[in-house]
């Protein structure tokens, strides 16, 4: 066939990387119903099948596994494309779209964006809090904040600060185990952990202390949440200073374990730094975060 069209084959794509359609139509933001028209349409067009089912969702055909390096190399040119064509917008207005985790986007960004929409009325603000990594390439987003630094190529980056991390009690949970919590008994006390991720004990494992995921009574890896956890008492937890040192409801316990400090990465697509809107909200997030008070400070109050 002579023409191919791009939103079928972005479809295709979605639906063959992600093993659903469901998750395809999330994934782009269209109905699943709208998602299996362009898969079926796509089909006829090509006059081949593209998709079997299996217990677990969709899997490509042997002809439709040929075609996803294609597929993908369309879609890294059709990102370029669009790169390219925001690149030259000159205006001091528009979209700009942030992604960062959910833990700064709840509690550093606001501010800051306040700040960026009083200055600059005709800079729309699209905010993205994920703890997934996207791709700045696909323009999944125009500006990404980091907690590593970013390796893709044809990008911008530049190291913020470094957020001391600390650990923390609620005072509801200091009253219920008034036990002192030293390096001696700090396994007998409760932990707010990880689920799947095992940060906690491989930090914990790296200063000494074996700990098993059992001595995590309670475990969430969604970091709002996990916040609310400890704040409500269920254990002790860590936190970027920064968010616990100003939050009345807990206090800093346990210094002899000591977290990593959290590094702050911003970073965008090269095509687009010279594009004023963008080029306004990298230079104030770098501004605000630069100026953010770190000073570890004496571990317990």
């Amino acid at each position: 066939m002579d023409d191919l069209d791009w939103t079928l084959t972005r479809s295709f794509l979605a639906v063959a990387e992600t093993g659903s359609l469901s998750a395809a139509a999330r994934q782009l933001g269209l109905s699943q119903p709208t998602l299996g028209r362009h898969i079926a349409d796509l089909e006829l067009a090509l006059g081949l099948p593209l998709f079997t089912r299996q217990p677990r969702g969709l899997a490509p055909t042997a002809e439709a596994a040929a075609l996803i390096p294609h597929a993908r190399a369309m879609r890294e040119a059709a990102a370029k494309l669009a790169l390219a064509v925001a690149g030259r917008d000159a205006r001091l207005q528009g979209p700009v779209r942030i992604t960062a985790s959910r833990i700064v986007s709840q509690y550093l960004l606001p501010p800051m964006l306040a700040e960026l929409r009083r200055d600059e009325p005709g800079i729309e603000i699209e905010l993205v809090p994920t703890d997934a990594s996207d791709n700045l390439l696909f323009r999944e987003a125009d500006i990404a904040l980091r907690m590593y630094r970013p390796t893709q190529p044809d990008l911008i980056t530049a190291h913020l600060c470094d957020i001391p991390m600390a650990m923390y009690a609620a005072h509801c949970y200091l009253a219920r185990r008034p036990d002192p919590i030293t390096a001696e008994t700090v396994l007998n006390h409760e932990f707010v952990g990880f689920d799947r991720s095992d940060l906690m004990l491989r930090m914990m494992a790296a200063q000494g202390f074996n700990a098993r995921r059992e001595d995590f009574p309670t475990r969430c890896d969604d970091q709002i949440v996990y916040w609310s956890l400890i704040r409500a008492g269920l254990g002790l937890g860590g936190m970027q200073t920064i968010i616990g040192d100003a939050d009345s409801a807990v206090t800093r316990v346990a210094p002899f374990l000591q977290l990593a400090p959290l590094p702050i990465w911003l970073t965008a697509p090269e095509a687009l730094r010279h594009t004023p809107r963008i080029r306004r909200v990298f230079d104030l997030l770098s501004t605000h975060f630069r100026a953010l008070k770190l000073d570890p400070a004496p571990p317990i109050g």
